[in-house]
């Protein structure tokens, strides 16, 4: 009676350790990484929680295993460690005694055996389907010119009887709204019309996906699922380059779907033909519909997200500190709107009226990282002095070595010290194309991998920018 209470009390614990994580990393970590977490045993001072697989486990105790314990000691204090061990194989899990270990990894004791045994792939769409925000719909979307092709893109798609275009490729840099569309089209199409099946993942979770099919030798019902679908939209398809059996696995489903005119989304942090370490015959798929960029915000676009996010808060902030924050923050809308909530909190918390001396005291860290972040106009003549060369060099047609070596260093700085496209950076240096810059890059990266003396004068040059 005692080992059962005792369980009953664990149990109770973890019940409520899952709800505040649950609450808060949010509901798409959480399904996408914590639910099958099950408990299954404590020894002495360590609870022991299991989880399928090895993929899974080290994914969880690197994101959030500090966590874990620490609500676990909020709970008991005598709990000194929460260890997450992976159930490597089903009918070990339900042998499973302590002290048995599989390839050096110790199984835990299942308190509840058929929760173990349900890690089998989900043949359900809401299994594996990640949560949408409601804040990210059509209507919660600001347009300007950085972002007008990608929303209206975005729009068609989410409104047509038909497939326009397929794929629709969106593609930008962090925090300036790839996902906030993806999830407004998804929203859209559940909302007029529910019965078209959509799915939409990560490009991590659908290997994820992958990888538990070829584990549990399932793998027709994983393509039957995922080939079933009206709708596929992946979030940061970037994340499978290099992973040639995910890759030749999504190019199956993806042809599958456009053969049947099925409409898949993708988005990434760059287009097709930029995207390093996936096969040439993905990225020529991928580029076969609509590829639709989104540009870096400007102070327009910036200031009018701002005044749209002021209106759904019961806070007065006068119109100097909105364009205050619109001049100096200008690197990505997630930063932003990061800035705007600190200064609401410190406002409401504090009672301290918004004013531009109060928003420049309680963001100071924020505006000095802003301040220090070069333009591709400093990085030329930073360079061009460095190599005793005119500034004029940068934008001429002359192709010398002495010249054009320098040009690239100043092109692949530009590239990973500013927030501006490759477009951009190109039209800087005398209106050259992207793939110029694309090409200066790799040439420089392959002259760091291999010359010492150059990849040390490219570092005291981003140290001298960035200082």
């Amino acid at each position: 009676m005692a080992e059962l209470a005792d369980r009953d009390g664990l149990a109770a614990q973890w019940a409520r350790v899952k709800t505040r994580l649950r609450s808060e990393c949010g509901e798409t970590a959480y399904r996408g990484w914590l639910k099958s977490l099950t408990l299954a045993r404590r020894d002495g001072q360590v609870v022991y929680l299991a989880i399928p697989s090895k993929f899974e486990r080290d994914r969880v105790v690197t994101q959030y295993g500090d966590r874990l314990r620490g609500l676990w000691q909020g709970e008991d204090p005598a709990i000194a460690a929460v260890e997450v061990v992976a159930a490597a194989r089903q009918e070990a899990v339900a042998r499973a005694v302590p002290d048995v270990f599989e390839d050096d990894e110790p199984v835990a004791e299942p308190l509840s055996t058929p929760e173990l045994v349900s890690a089998e792939p989900p043949s359900d769409l809401n299994a594996i389907s990640a949560s949408l925000d409601a804040r990210f719909t059509f209507e919660n979307f600001v347009v300007g010119k950085p972002n007008e092709l990608a929303f209206a893109a975005a729009r068609r798609v989410a409104e047509s009887e038909t497939v326009p275009f397929n794929p629709l490729f969106l593609y930008g840099g962090v925090g300036l709204g790839k996902t906030h569309l993806m999830h407004a089209i998804a929203w859209e199409i559940r909302r007029n019309h529910p019965q078209r099946r959509v799915l939409y993942l990560s490009a991590e979770k659908f290997m994820y996906q992958f990888i538990r099919a070829l584990r549990y030798r399932d793998t027709v019902a994983f393509k039957d699922l995922f080939r079933s679908v009206d709708v596929l939209m992946i979030d940061d398809v970037q994340f499978i380059s290099g992973k040639d059996s995910t890759q030749e696995e999504f190019f199956h489903t993806f042809n599958a779907l456009v053969d049947n005119n099925r409409q898949v989304v993708i988005s990434a942090d760059k287009s097709p033909t930029n995207l390093d370490g996936l096969e040439e015959r993905l990225r020529s798929r991928l580029g076969w519909g609509l590829v639709a960029d989104i540009h870096p915000t400007d102070y327009e676009l910036r200031l009018g997200i701002l005044q749209s996010k002021v209106e759904r808060v019961d806070v007065d902030i006068p119109p100097k500190v909105m364009e205050f924050l619109s001049h100096k923050i200008s690197s990505n809308v997630r930063e932003l709107e990061g800035a705007l909530n600190r200064v609401v909190a410190h406002s409401t918390l504090v009672g301290r009226a918004i004013t531009l001396e109060m928003v420049q005291e309680v963001l100071s860290d924020l505006l000095k990282a802003n301040d220090r972040r070069v333009t591709i106009e400093e990085i030329q003549r930073q360079v061009a002095s460095h190599y005793n060369m005119r500034i004029s060099d940068m934008y001429s047609a002359r192709r010398a070595r002495a010249i054009a070596r320098p040009r690239q260093i100043a092109m692949y700085l530009s590239k990973h010290l500013t927030q501006r496209s490759l477009p951009e950076i190109g039209r800087k240096f005398g209106g050259r194309d992207h793939t110029t810059v694309m090409h200066a890059v790799k040439k420089v990266d392959e002259l760091r991998s291999t010359d010492r003396h150059f990849d040390a004068d490219v570092d005291l040059l981003r140290r001298m920018l960035e200082g």
